[in-house]
């Protein structure tokens, strides 16, 4: 049997080095990987279903799976997780001091369905009693005025979105106070740039992060795999194939951050953040399979539904293949 010609797009991560460097196979598929940024290969995969097999925004996936109209079945590996409380930005001069002093202002937004949104959203209720109705949403681009939001939403009416004004940009309005603070995956150019007019909403986001997660036990997952619903049909064996793969990939990017004779990633003290990660979230806290996420995935999907993002609520099951919901033993 000759192998499966299948293009593949993912970031470029740590964890899928093994496989984009061949040293891992995925059984059955000659893979032709491309390295893009999620912002396009989001897209991509959204408008147009370019990829055979691609990394998926969590929130999209589930706005299209609710609806029946997703070109893609996920299998459980989370390319992407990270804690959000880093993810609010506040213009210095707003008055905003504390989360609970959103409520009544402008917060800018690159989409309102993107998972990091959708994440802070669900602390924000939960933990200091900011709903989406208690603030005026604006929506742009962080850089390009020109983005667009790429799923159709169908918003609770009691949720005010606006678009930001023609030409205008989130950064540059957070920096020039015309919106209070911007919620979003990265981090504004007014930011990086050292702005002194704008700062992080937490003073120590890692450590808000921390207590949260303590409490919680939610590491929150950004991205899934997703396989086109074609292939599979016409290959069964290929999501297990696939699962498998990209695990083992995983598992050698953690050995190799471990050993630290050479670090393999450019940044000091790097052996003191792993063993900060693994005493508060245990060995394996970057978890594939769906087990083990289970219960992130059922918290992500009910505040999803809550908010009018997907049109019936989801179970963590329901995103999956079924093949990929379990694995054998010996």
């Amino acid at each position: 049997m000759s192998k499966l010609q299948l293009s593949v797009a993912v970031g470029p991560y740590d964890r899928m080095r093994p496989l984009v460097d061949g040293e891992v196979q995925i059984e059955g598929v000659d893979p032709q990987f491309m390295l893009q940024e999620p912002e396009e290969i989001f897209f991509r995969a959204f408008r147009h279903a370019d990829y055979d097999i691609c990394e998926l925004s969590l929130s999209s996936y589930s706005v299209k799976t609710a609806a029946g109209t997703s070109p893609y079945i996920a299998v459980p590996v989370f390319p992407s997780r990270a804690f959000r409380h880093t993810s609010i930005y506040v213009n210095a001069n707003a008055g905003i001091n504390k989360p609970e002093d959103l409520k009544g202002k402008r917060v800018g937004v690159p989409e309102y369905q993107l998972t990091a949104n959708v994440w802070v959203r669900l602390f924000l209720e939960e933990e200091y009693g900011v709903k989406p109705s208690d603030v005026t949403w604006v929506r742009g681009g962080y850089e390009d005025p020109t983005r667009l939001e790429k799923i159709t939403l169908n918003l609770p009416a009691d949720v005010k979105l606006e678009n930001a004004p023609e030409g205008k940009t989130i950064s540059a309005m957070l920096e020039g106070g015309e919106i209070d603070a911007l919620i979003g995956p990265r981090a504004p150019s007014c930011f990086d740039r050292g702005s002194p007019n704008v700062k992080y909403l937490f003073d120590d986001p890692q450590a808000e992060a921390a207590a949260w997660y303590h409490k919680t036990r939610l590491f929150p997952i950004m991205h899934t795999l997703g396989i086109r619903r074609s292939l599979v049909e016409q290959h069964p064996w290929l999501p297990m194939s696939v699962m498998k793969a990209f695990e083992k990939s995983k598992h050698l990017a953690l050995e190799r951050l471990t050993d630290t004779s050479a670090t393999k990633v450019t940044l000091p003290f790097i052996e003191n953040q792993l063993r900060t990660a693994r005493e508060l979230m245990g060995h394996d806290f970057w978890s594939y399979g769906f087990a083990a996420n289970e219960q992130t995935l059922n918290r992500f999907l009910a505040q999803h539904h809550a908010e009018g993002l997907s049109s019936r609520k989801l179970e963590a099951k329901d995103l999956f293949h079924p093949a990929s919901l379990e694995s054998f033993g010996i």
